[in-house]
């Protein structure tokens, strides 16, 4: 366990202010996240240390298409996550609380002290919601910096200012999910809400953090063109030139009923941007 960053006691309970649903967490019980806890009116980070999925992946797979391409990236994640999403694909771990998964013990030294034994010049911090384990990945992150290691996060972006402030002074680069540009579908499919996500965005671009953007698109649920447009306007006149990904959406998790986007969706998804930005990719297209 490890003391959590960014909470306040109240009573015996504490209010975490991590992220923008700013959970008030009583004795003994877990944040909607699922890793951090209330213990004697102490938040504490369940997660940290304690990775529960470690590899080595193609750097492309993030994806990030415009940072150190064509090497590995020492991938981590733990437990937990602060949204719900319907579909996600790593909801094994994601929507798992502390303890329930089998955890492994490695702290922030040995997980850089592991990249460089691999020969990985990066190290991701992924597969779950980064955020989640924020101290774990802070506190790695600034060692990987002083051994000539970068950081990237692979984020969903629901997370507060401040933090996301102190993060990026300590980060290279991250690829955020745009899971929409409409709010009623982040409430409805996430549970969170859209504008924390396009505060994120911009910190990280004002923060010369290297940027890239992915949204998945969803057949009859996220593939509206108008929709996607306005995305791709938003993003060229508030963020500038930022590579965007357009993913194919496959039935996982609580959406088994909706079937795999086609190409031709992707496609159309693919011209719409690149009318406004020059680096449009697809992915997960098989």
């Amino acid at each position: 366990m490890n003391e959590a960053s960014y909470y306040e006691k109240k009573n015996g309970k504490v209010q975490c202010h991590l992220c923008p649903f700013e959970c008030v967490i009583g004795e003994g019980k877990l944040g909607n996240c699922g890793v951090r806890k209330n213990q004697k009116g102490n938040l504490y980070s369940m997660a940290y240390g304690k990775p529960v999925s470690v590899a080595i992946d193609p750097i492309e797979k993030k994806p990030l298409h415009h940072f150190l391409p064509g090497t590995k990236i020492f991938s981590v994640g733990t437990a937990g996550c602060n949204l719900h999403c319907k579909w996600c694909q790593n909801w094994e771990i994601s929507q798992a609380k502390a303890g329930e998964l089998e955890e492994q013990e490695a702290s922030p030294e040995e997980i850089v002290e592991a990249a460089i034994e691999a020969k990985c010049p990066s190290i991701a911090f992924t597969y779950n919601e980064p955020m989640v384990f924020y101290e774990y990945a802070l506190d790695t992150a600034k060692i990987a910096r002083k051994r000539g290691i970068k950081t990237v996060i692979v984020s969903n972006g629901f997370v507060n200012k401040e933090p996301l402030e102190e993060f990026c002074r300590h980060l290279d680069a991250a690829n955020i999910d745009l899971k929409s540009f409409d709010d009623k579908f982040y409430r409805k499919y996430t549970g969170a809400w859209l504008e924390p996500v396009l505060e994120s965005l911009k910190i990280l671009k004002k923060k010369k953090v290297h940027l890239e953007i992915t949204n998945l698109v969803i057949p009859g649920l996220n593939d509206d063109m108008k929709k996607i447009e306005e995305m791709c306007k938003w993003i060229k006149e508030e963020l500038g030139d930022v590579p965007l990904h357009f993913s194919a959406f496959f039935p996982c998790y609580k959406m088994q009923d909706i079937t795999p986007t086609t190409r031709e969706v992707l496609e159309k998804a693919k011209k719409t941007g690149e009318k406004y930005l020059k680096n449009v990719h697809l992915g997960n297209i098989f």
